[in-house]
């Protein structure tokens, strides 16, 4: 079944979005009314989640641009908050192409006024839905060079997809089109390692008209079916590091893994 997409050129501030919500938890200013008020209602964890979260992408990404790993596709960006991605990986290989994808109009707007790559690289923004990967795909290949390997960046987004809109064979169909020595990069909430919490998040967001489907450590590992799963494997946020210093120690509902396509 074809999921129900809303359009992606219509603004709407009357209804909160996933990415302006994250805004908020993450004390930005790119956001609205109706955001905050889900992002009020969420337990204090959500906003540790949420900088546990960003910072695994920047060690993600900061280690990956040090392997030689010089091209990124990231979707579902959310709104820009600095550091960004392009700025970790642009500081380490200045004429890395970024290629930042999500589906508010608004988290758009604001990219391409913020998110100023590097004079030797490339930054480019797609406004789309990764409930629609053909049209991603499409734009992404007049930038980058799907011979060479690409590190594909779900940060925070599959569990927004539920598996009704076949979030598995999402992933599994975006990662059929890179080349070998492409890397996953992903995080995503967990439902099994704090219950309740994860049950409050999902009812408060569920009020804002936001759907979420938190996931269980299986079925997360399943994204990665077919990869070569790197060191130290499947780990909430703030265990992933490949370089010290190591992060400081606790507790986080956020698996993260990243893998290479062999």
């Amino acid at each position: 079944m074809t999921p129900d997409i809303p359009s992606p050129s219509r603004f709407n501030t009357d209804t909160a979005h996933p990415a302006r919500v994250y805004d908020w938890l993450l004390g930005g200013k790119d956001n609205y009314p109706v955001d905050e008020a889900v992002g009020e209602k969420l337990p204090p964890e959500a906003r540790d989640a949420a900088r546990q979260n960003r910072q695994f992408m920047h060690r993600a990404a900061a280690w990956l641009a040090a392997q030689g790993i010089d091209q990124f596709l990231d979707i579902g960006t959310g709104i820009p908050t600095r550091p960004n991605l392009h700025q970790i990986v642009q500081q380490i290989t200045p004429t890395a192409k970024v290629v930042y994808t999500d589906n508010d109009p608004i988290v758009l707007r604001h990219a391409e006024a913020l998110l100023i790559s590097h004079p030797e690289g490339v930054t480019d923004y797609i406004e789309a839905d990764v409930r629609q990967p053909d049209s991603i795909l499409e734009r992404a290949r007049a930038v980058l060079d799907f011979n060479r390997p690409i590190a594909l960046s779900l940060i925070a987004l599959m569990h927004f997809i539920t598996d009704e809109q076949d979030a598995h064979g999402i992933v599994r169909n975006l990662i059929a089109t890179l080349p070998p020595g492409s890397h996953l990069v992903l995080s995503h909430a967990a439902s099994d390692l704090y219950p309740e919490l994860a049950e409050q998040v999902t009812a408060e967001y569920a009020k804002g008209g936001i759907r979420l489907a938190f996931r269980t450590r299986p079925e997360v590992t399943r994204f990665f079916d077919g990869l070569d799963l790197l060191d130290p494997g499947l780990v909430t946020a703030p265990q992933w590091f490949k370089t010290a210093p190591a992060p400081a120690s606790e507790g986080s509902g956020i698996y993260t893994g990243v893998a290479r396509i062999p």
